[in-house]
């Protein structure tokens, strides 16, 4: 797969789309970014050259492949980073002590 050049399909038709087409040849949907299937990033054309820049996602089929290869990568993208966890349990502490003090 390495050296094989990126594909874009519509995401509305599933037509191959070229790499800098400002809207689909085959139903004329006007594009504005570019989501990986597999991770749901989405940004301008150019950040996915060499594949998805957050989690390496090259399609190699076409769309129908789309929902295959994910890698951890892709899933551990979807995750809050872990002060959310952290902030969340002391919060959670700070409302069973309060709870606490106000029963006794």
């Amino acid at each position: 797969m390495k050296g094989e050049k990126p594909h874009f399909f519509c995401e509305n038709c599933g037509t191959e789309v070229p790499l800098h087409a400002k809207s689909c040849p085959g139903c004329g949907r006007a594009f504005q970014a570019v989501r990986c299937p597999a991770c749901n990033f989405v940004g301008e054309e150019a950040l996915f050259k060499g594949g998805c820049p957050v989690c390496g996602y090259i399609p190699s089929n076409g769309p129908e492949r789309a929902n295959q290869g994910k890698t951890t990568a892709c899933k551990a993208a979807g995750a809050l980073p872990p002060w959310v966890y952290i902030v969340s349990a002391l919060a959670a502490l700070a409302v069973v002590a309060l709870i606490l003090r106000w029963l006794f």
